[in-house]
């Protein structure tokens, strides 16, 4: 009697708890359709409004967790498809065929190696040793540890790939529960703060490299000279909201483990580091051989499967790769495509920056706009790399129309869109992250918001004035 009562209280709550997943999917769709149903405006394209109404739908999913990110992966690319926002089957999973997704497979690899072969823990127990059960200094030295990381390993996400397993392992010694938070913290600092090192090096990764194409093709010393002030006050200030906003997380002392810290490292350890060092020369000397970075880390990928010489197995890496991560990043991209070829994102950035050439007699509140216009639109695209295509031709071009360096304008829209992360699929970093469980969706779309303001206010009280004092003038 007791077993059946305990059973349809069971069901009813399964009941609810679907009806309420039923109602919020149904809130979350009801903007998508209002995109797609309105009549068009004349200037806009049939297939960039059906992009559009796609990019609603995906940005409510990934943003509010309604649905588990793998799976809304797979939603993006069927709406694209049945919506005809995509003319063939092909361009619907054309984010399949970019590089990308195969780097962040090795990238992943490499760190499951890393947590597998035991340098993981070994590495955490020498953290923890150093901080010496503080935790304001494991905060701080992994902060710290971001410029020097960036030297070795230029692209954030192999950094996080690596980090992530390290400092899970850390928090897991330290009996620091999953998303208490210092975990948070700890967390939030590699999804989000850790990425901003990369961009400070033209050879840091996808951003600097495309923006500086876009602004002009600027040496490695001038993007490092122009970038350095305002990335630098991001970094920092950065670290301090999150750190203001986990303060609870810092208050108690976390437990000393020393055990193994110089004990002699074992031959998988040894194997791990070679191939992982083998991997990190090959990044950072592409200016000789040309390759791709996805190159070097399939590599990697392959060595660290290989019979003899890996150190993982074929089900190690089917159990322990995050398979979500790659439908998510596939599918932004196969997003980030449609908005470009359908001109929904230039219709869009065109129609938010219309009125801008209206401020041109005050400078600085052309700067504003734009500020204003990229955060809108880093909102609608979740790849940068489509960010960057759109908005840097298109601040330069406000620029010149208005009499504000273009430079200037190109600079300031890629700090806005790059500072700035609204949902785990904009960046395959913040997806390595996302999925050890620590952050949700909201959580990662509040910081956001933060940085979104905190982005404009180093623009225009440290980038503008440091700008003009290195000789780049606002007009």
């Amino acid at each position: 009697m007791l077993s059946s009562v305990v059973a349809d209280a069971d069901t009813s709550r399964d009941r609810d708890t679907r009806r309420r997943a039923l109602i919020r999917l149904g809130l979350i769709a009801l903007p998508a359709l209002a995109v797609l149903l309105a009549p068009a405006p004349a200037d806009l394209p049939v297939r960039a409004q059906r992009v559009l109404a796609v990019v609603v739908l995906a940005i409510g999913l990934w943003s509010t967790e309604v649905m588990a990110a793998g799976v809304t992966g797979v939603v993006v690319i069927v709406a694209l498809i049945l919506t005809g926002a995509v003319p063939n089957v092909r361009d619907g999973f054309v984010g399949f065929a970019d590089p990308v997704p195969y780097f962040l497979v090795g990238v992943l690899t490499i760190g499951l190696a890393v947590a597998k072969s035991g340098l993981a823990e070994r590495i955490a127990v020498l953290l923890i040793a150093r901080a010496g059960g503080r935790p304001r200094r494991l905060y701080v030295e992994l902060l710290a540890s971001f410029p020097l990381m960036t030297l070795l390993l230029p692209s954030a996400t192999t950094r996080t790939g690596i980090l992530v397993h390290v400092y899970d392992q850390a928090l897991e010694l330290a009996a620091v529960p999953r998303g208490a938070p210092l975990a948070k913290a700890i967390m939030l600092a590699l999804n989000s703060i850790n990425r901003l090192a990369s961009t400070l090096l033209l050879t840091g990764g996808i951003t600097p490299v495309v923006a500086a194409a876009l602004i002009g093709n600027m040496s490695w010393g001038r993007w490092f000279w122009l970038m350095l002030a305002p990335y630098g006050a991001l970094l920092a200030i950065g670290a301090v909201l999150i750190y203001w906003q986990y303060r609870a997380g810092f208050r108690d002392p976390i437990p000393l483990v020393t055990e193994g810290v110089r004990s002699p490292l074992s031959p998988r350890e040894i194997r791990t580091l070679l191939i992982v060092g083998g991997a990190a020369a090959l990044w950072l000397t592409d200016a000789l051989h040309h390759w791709h970075p996805v190159i070097p880390a399939l590599i990697a990928w392959i060595c660290l499967l290989a019979p003899g010489i890996g150190v993982i197995t074929w089900n190690d890496f089917e159990q322990g790769f995050g398979w979500a991560n790659l439908f998510v990043i596939a599918s932004s991209l196969s997003l980030a495509r449609a908005l470009i070829s359908s001109e929904a994102s230039t219709w869009v950035a065109t129609h938010l920056a219309r009125d801008v050439p209206a401020l041109a007699g005050s400078p600085l509140l052309v700067v504003v706009a734009l500020l204003v216009v990229a955060a809108l639109l880093r909102a609608l695209i979740p790849n940068i790399t489509g960010f960057l295509a759109t908005t840097i031709p298109l601040a330069m071009s406000v620029g010149t129309a208005t009499g504000v360096n273009p430079l200037v304008c190109g600079l300031a829209v890629t700090i806005a869109g790059d500072a700035v992360l609204y949902y785990p699929a904009q960046s395959a970093s913040s997806l390595v992250v996302y999925q050890r469980g620590h952050l949700t969706a909201p959580e990662i779309f509040r910081f956001g918001v933060w940085m979104t303001l905190l982005a404009a206010l180093v623009v225009v009280a440290v980038a503008l004035p440091y700008w003009v004092a290195i000789g780049v003038p606002l007009r």
